[in-house]
């Protein structure tokens, strides 16, 4: 069962009473919260997610609760809390499914660690992974945005996940966050995506969460090997590059940008080892979409 199949009393009884329990990629979650708005926001936005089963064990406890000040009696206030403890400071409630989502997220970075985490966008082409990893500001979230809605499958925006014995990738297909600018350029160019509502005055400026497309969320339990590494910049009118990258380069940028390497240790450096030495490395310029697509749609059916 799927969450679109409850009604919107019975989801909002489930958030307000025992939790949501969902599955997320690897992952269970059970979700608890009395706001309503937030509960109409998830309803539409979790559609497409599977409900766990009764047996199953959720890996992580969230809610978001509604928060009072001293110093700011007549705010309206949210905390978010994971297993009973808050990592962020209370935010203005109309900022609640951002800190849901950011919170979820810092709780797997910080968790998991069975798993190597690198710091990447990760989409499924013709069978194998191509891996985004790139600094904030790059522009992923929005390129990865772009290239699930024609025609990859999303594991996705933030995460890599990878087992470092097999090499697997599994997929963590969650709302992808835009911000500022980034929303608009997607509305512009994928009237089709199905976006959240766009949260102003956060941290990162506006957000507007995308909706994974209904095939990701489903094939949600398939894996697949990485064949392409590829680090994008958008860089306002910027030929297109897409440009071989020297191994050992590569080894070094995604060591830096793994959430856990250090935690690992021996058994990462050998992942990260073998992984670079089994993929084609890149990296990527681009100012626009067409042609960024273009080029990596020709990487990927090489």
């Amino acid at each position: 069962m799927i969450v679109g199949q409850l009604s919107r009393d019975t989801f909002r009884a489930l958030l307000a009473g025992s939790g949501l329990r969902v599955k997320a990629g690897p992952f269970n979650l059970s979700i608890r919260t009395r706001l309503p708005y937030l509960a109409d926001q998830l309803h539409r936005m979790y559609a497409h997610y599977a409900l766990m089963d009764e047996a199953e064990i959720a890996e992580f406890h969230v809610q978001v609760i509604s928060k009072r000040s001293i110093r700011r009696p007549f705010a309206r206030l949210i905390q978010f809390e994971v297993d009973g403890r808050s990592p962020f400071p209370p935010v203005p409630a109309e900022q609640a499914l951002a800190t849901l989502e950011w919170g979820i997220n810092l709780a797997i970075a910080m968790r998991i660690n069975h798993l190597l985490l690198f710091h990447s966008a990760a989409v499924e082409r013709n069978g194998h992974v191509l891996l985004l990893p790139a600094w904030p500001g790059s522009g992923k979230t929005t390129l990865c945005t772009a290239l699930i809605h024609r025609g990859y499958r999303l594991f996705s925006d933030e995460f890599g996940l990878m087992d470092p014995q097999s090499g697997n990738f599994f997929p963590l297909p969650r709302l992808m966050p835009l911000k500022n600018q980034s929303i608009k350029v997607i509305r512009d160019y994928l009237p089709e995506a199905v976006l959240g509502p766009e949260i102003p005055g956060t941290l990162k400026g506006t957000v507007a969460h995308v909706r994974p497309p209904q095939e990701s969320i489903e094939r949600s339990d398939e894996s697949a090997k990485a064949r392409w590494i590829v680090f994008p910049k958008w860089s306002a009118n910027a030929s297109l590059q897409l440009e071989p990258l020297p191994q050992s380069e590569a080894f070094l940028l995604l060591a830096s940008n793994a959430f856990n390497y250090e935690v690992l240790g021996e058994t990462a450096f050998d992942a990260v080892t073998s992984l670079v030495r089994n993929c084609e490395c890149r990296k990527l310029v681009y100012s626009g979409f067409d042609s960024a697509l273009a080029a990596l749609d020709e990487l990927t059916d090489d």
